[in-house]
């Protein structure tokens, strides 16, 4: 007589979806920071193999990175997995809404200037600070470029473009401050300054996300 093949018990949980250990996986490194492959996988009960796959993906989707550092300080270099800004953003957060608080509350004491005062004054931190990955030694081309790819990285998802006459264009097709640039255009008019003093040119703003439209578009130079 055949066997029957065996039952699962309904007792028996499904194994968790991918993208639901890709999601604990992200929990665990936001509550305590870099962590091994090895203490994940212990974490989920998992094989390190099978937490390495999950933890590769999420390196592809920019979500985490690896580094090597020492246990305390000392010991052998470990391999650590951490999350990136990108990581960071699928966790709600708040500052927004601080934001428009503080400038709410500095607008009431200070007034209306007082916003694209302090706006402006981080914007010639933020353009020092740049100055070094994008010296007006380099080609203007270039330094468009190394300007979008600092976008990029910062979550405004930025490309470069050129019309039929060969004017550059930054085109942003993310804004992750609308909340604030909605309320405070002050935000945006900063950001035109502070693409000017990098680049060293004029750059006119032609569309605008907190407008409606599809993208921010920026023409550089004349």
């Amino acid at each position: 007589m055949t066997a029957a093949p065996p039952v699962s018990s309904p007792l028996t949980p499904p194994p968790p979806a991918p993208e639901r250990t890709k999601r604990r996986l992200l929990e665990l490194l936001k509550r305590h920071g870099p962590q091994t492959v090895q203490d994940l996988a212990a974490h989920l009960s998992m094989s390190v193999p099978g937490a390495r796959r999950h933890l590769t993906d999420l390196q592809d989707q920019g979500l985490i990175e690896a580094r090597t550092e020492r246990p305390g300080g000392r010991g052998r270099p470990q391999h650590v997995f951490l999350l990136t800004e990108r990581g960071e953003a699928v966790f709600p957060k708040t500052y927004s809404t601080l934001c428009v608080d503080v400038l709410r509350h500095l607008q009431a004491l200070y007034g209306t200037g007082a916003v694209l005062q302090v706006l402006d004054a981080r914007s010639a931190e933020l353009a020092v600070g740049l100055q070094a990955e994008i010296p007006l030694s380099l080609p203007l081309a270039e330094r468009v470029e190394r300007l979008s790819a600092w976008l990029t990285q910062a979550g405004f998802d930025t490309v470069v473009e050129l019309d039929e006459n060969g004017t550059p264009y930054v085109v942003k097709r993310n804004c992750p401050n609308l909340t604030v640039a909605r309320q405070y255009p002050e935000l945006c008019l900063s950001e035109l300054h502070l693409f000017s003093q990098v680049l060293g040119v004029s750059v006119t703003r032609e569309t605008r996300i907190a407008c409606g439209q599809s993208s921010c578009r920026y023409r550089i130079g004349s």
